[in-house]
């Protein structure tokens, strides 16, 4: 891993250490596998975190760096449920998520943010605490929606994508906010193309059951 840190390539007078580069295409393929919820998205995530985690914790983000291994646990978690709960036509079933489930997730972001943030400022831990812990507690409530099918995680994903590019131009990852950038385009898609499944969804339940 150090060799991949320390060796990289220059892009538009800005260099790029080869863990960056590997680990944030993988990233941003799986939000490209996620869009069409094939299984494959999960086993590119577990490198995509080994890569990153090196990456952030070069960088003296220990938000970010500590995620990676949060999202490597959820990861094994989403490719066993996705494995479960699949429909007959295409890839994972999913769904819009209830109030209350919208409700926990936007709890679990707001209170897992403060007492990460306070974490971070008391181990000293990252020079951007609260954005960095934004992002670590979004990054989780989102990856566990989208382990469990429910179209709000894309719009979690926005948020850490506003957060995130930010954050990661000030410490220098330039590469790493501009495909944050291209992850919110993509966020847009996937947020469309899951909605209009979740629709089918309940349209076709609603049939099968005019049907009994």
């Amino acid at each position: 891993m150090d060799f991949l840190l320390h060796h990289g390539v220059t892009v538009f007078g800005q260099w790029i250490s080869i863990a960056e580069l590997a680990g944030q295409v993988f990233a941003l393929a799986v939000v490209f596998l996620a869009q069409r919820r094939t299984l494959w998205t999960w086993p590119v995530q577990v490198g995509a975190t080994v890569l990153l985690f090196a990456v952030y914790a070069s960088a003296h983000l220990g938000g970010l760096a500590g995620r990676q291994v949060a999202i490597l646990l959820i990861s094994l978690y989403g490719w066993w449920a996705w494995n479960r709960r699949t429909d007959p036509v295409y890839g994972v079933a999913v769904r819009k998520g209830r109030w209350t489930e919208r409700a926990a997730m936007l709890g679990a972001f707001g209170l897992g943010t403060v007492a990460m943030a306070l974490t971070l400022q008391a181990l000293n831990a990252s020079w951007a605490p609260w954005p960095d812990a934004a992002i670590f507690v979004g990054t989780l409530v989102a990856f566990t929606a989208q382990g469990v099918g429910l179209v709000e995680f894309w719009g979690v994903w926005l948020v850490v994508d506003a957060i995130g590019v930010p954050l990661q131009i000030s410490s220098g990852l330039y590469f790493s906010a501009a495909i944050y950038i291209v992850f919110a385009a993509l966020v847009i898609h996937g947020w469309i193309s899951w909605n209009r499944s979740a629709r089918t969804a309940v349209a076709g339940e609603k049939a099968v059951a005019a049907a009994r």
